[in-house]
């Protein structure tokens, strides 16, 4: 008999307890990547600069290697990478594959895009010139 570690479920009363935890409003984010290579380097660096841009220090992200923490992987049941799985604030969400564009990591964490300038009215640029 081989003695396999066995991941432990979480019950409904542990995921509540980390919701509560969490606090309201706050994100909590895993990113599933392979070890340092370029794709994943950019995938952290894409995810980062949005989360500091969009939600400050109102999130937490959790970076893991696949290659080094494969039953993560197993039990997130993760099949390509990366992958960016938003637990919180729900619904959960996944994202797989290519995060080098912001505007994807946005829309999938349901984030408000930057609002851009209005645009001139006609009777505003007569006016100007």
């Amino acid at each position: 008999m081989t003695d396999k570690p066995r991941q432990r479920k979480t019950s409904a009363t542990e995921r509540f307890e980390e919701t509560i935890a969490a606090g309201p409003g706050k994100y909590v984010l895993k990113l599933y990547i392979t070890g340092m290579t370029p794709r994943s380097q950019e995938a952290l660096r894409n995810l980062e600069k949005v989360c500091r841009e969009y939600l400050g220090d109102n999130y937490e992200l959790e970076v893991i290697d696949i290659y080094q923490q494969p039953t993560l992987a197993k039990g997130d049941q993760i099949i390509a990478v990366p992958t960016l799985v938003k637990k919180l604030p729900l619904p959960l969400r996944r994202m797989i594959g290519d995060l080098s564009r912001e505007d994807p990591i946005i829309l999938g964490l349901d984030l408000k895009p930057k609002s851009p300038p209005p645009p001139q009215t006609q009777s505003k640029k007569r006016a100007e010139k």
